[in-house]
């Protein structure tokens, strides 16, 4: 019985969050368009009050990009292979089965790196050096 409850209350928050991403405002998904018109398998989801957009570009890499309400970006997150890690990082993470990597640049140009590993996020600043 408590199993069928948790599954209720779970499926009940999924659709609420859904719900919410479909109400993308106008001016994040026009900043969207404009940037990324030849995105493919567009996701949107409302993650901590902004607006965050899975998708694929035509040479098959999958993207991430943020925006706040007002279509300002936030972030940018492409996924790269291990090899494009920084040297550093990649010692670091020697012997760990790694998921996947990723390159993640704020709307200041700052660049980080983010590795998953076992369900987690590992992150990384721009010269390979862990970041807490």
């Amino acid at each position: 019985m408590k199993k069928m409850f948790l599954l209720i209350v779970l499926f009940a928050f999924s659709q609420t969050a859904f719900a919410q991403a479909s109400k993308v405002p106008d001016a994040v998904k026009t900043a969207f368009a404009k940037a990324y018109p030849n995105a493919d398998d567009v996701k949107w989801e409302l993650e901590n009050g902004h607006y965050e957009v899975e998708f694929e570009m035509t040479d098959d890499h999958e993207m991430s990009v943020l925006y706040d309400a007002a279509g300002a970006l936030l972030e940018t997150e492409v996924e790269i292979p291990f090899s494009d890690l920084p040297k550093a990082a990649q010692e670091a993470l020697k012997g760990k089965k790694v998921k996947e990597t990723a390159k993640i640049t704020n709307a200041k140009g700052v660049v980080t790196y983010e590795a998953e590993v076992r369900r987690k996020d590992l992150m990384f600043d721009a010269q390979g050096n862990p970041v807490k």
